[in-house]
């Protein structure tokens, strides 16, 4: 296992201070920069979640550098909820700090349940983002039919046993997606993969090694 390390940021945000975790691994450059949006702000959902967590932590693994941040409102960022408009933008930020400070790594955008409809609208929006990874897509709660037109690699993770975001609704919406996507579904997992943490980071490194590891 490559080690890693965890450094706390301040990025500037169109609402005021983001608070931030950056975890890279300092042994070799960056072939990766990816974004990680954790899930709702008003349903506790913070940067140090679990499941945004493990997406960190791993892509930062595969690739080697990932940042995690809080959006508008929560934890120790300023600003205020905004319905996820301004939730949207707080990505942008994010992704402009990764520009700006690893211009070598290729973009993914990566988010977990709400964060992962910020993430993955966000991520398709932008030209230089080259992958999106969602976890547990809120497809009954938030409008993904912009993934029909976006033509980048999608890889969603899904846990069969998910209340919150049903498996069923995911398939049905996942079906109108534009290819290349990929539907990987852990077994028994809940919407907060309890006790199957580890098996999403399998799932996660299994599905994305190669491309982490080969350019475009």
């Amino acid at each position: 296992m490559t080690r890693r390390r965890l450094r706390p940021l301040t990025l500037e945000g169109p609402a005021g201070r983001l608070e931030a975790l950056l975890e890279e691994s300092p042994a070799r450059a960056p072939v990766v920069a990816a974004l990680v949006c954790h899930p709702h702000p008003l349903h506790g959902g913070t940067l140090h979640n679990k499941v945004a967590h493990t997406l960190g932590s791993t892509l930062a693994e595969l690739g080697g550098v990932s940042l995690r941040f809080n959006f508008r409102g929560a934890g120790r960022s300023e600003g205020r909820f905004d319905q996820g408009r301004g939730e949207r933008e707080d990505a942008r930020a994010a992704l402009r700090h990764l520009r700006a400070h690893y211009p070598g790594a290729r973009l993914w955008a990566a988010g977990f349940s709400f964060g992962a409809w910020v993430a993955l609208r966000v991520g398709a929006e932008e030209p230089d983002v080259e992958r999106l990874v969602g976890v547990a897509p809120p497809v009954g709660r938030s409008d993904f039919t912009f993934l029909a037109a976006c033509p980048k690699p999608k890889l969603i993770l899904q846990g069969d046993a998910d209340d919150v975001c049903p498996l069923p609704e995911l398939q049905a919406a996942f079906a109108g997606w534009a290819q290349p996507k990929a539907l990987v579904v852990v077994s028994g997992a809940n919407h907060f993969f309890d006790r199957h943490l580890t098996r999403l980071a399998q799932a996660l490194r299994e599905s994305l090694a190669e491309a982490a590891g080969a350019p475009g």
